[in-house]
């Protein structure tokens, strides 16, 4: 498994995303409230650029006229026909257990000693990782 660094933990703000090439593929990385998902950039309907979609929530089975929002900032509509996938999981949320996305892990990594600057005898603390794709 190859691994890509993506950009620094403060360049990818919550509630934001970054679409990278890796490898062959293209991919999507959120944060979402301050954790990392990364899903494959391509819906699996008709091969539309799925993670340039409008990211939203969803809704619960409910008593008639009562709704109750749920997994806001973590659901994506398909820009071409709306699917909506689960970006945490890359589930589908209309059929879950059929249709999915790929999704991959990432993880944020502290940078290499040599990128840390350090002066004669100070504390470094790091405190801006890199996010890293597993893909």
């Amino acid at each position: 498994m190859a691994k890509y660094t993506i950009c620094r933990v403060s360049e990818l703000p919550p509630g934001e995303r970054k679409i990278v090439e890796a490898g062959k593929r293209t991919i999507g990385v959120f944060n979402i409230r301050g954790d990392f998902f990364a899903i494959r950039n391509q819906c699996p309907h008709q091969n539309a650029p799925l993670c340039r979609g409008i990211v939203t929530g969803t809704t619960l089975p409910s008593q008639p006229g009562e709704y109750i929002w749920t997994k806001d900032g973590e659901i994506i509509r398909c820009p071409w026909h709306g699917w909506e996938f689960d970006i945490t999981t890359g589930r589908s949320v209309f059929n879950p257990h059929k249709m999915r996305v790929k999704s991959y892990e990432v993880t944020v990594e502290p940078p290499a000693a040599e990128e840390v600057e350090s002066v004669e005898s100070f504390t470094v603390t790091v405190e801006d990782g890199w996010v890293i794709l597993h893909a």
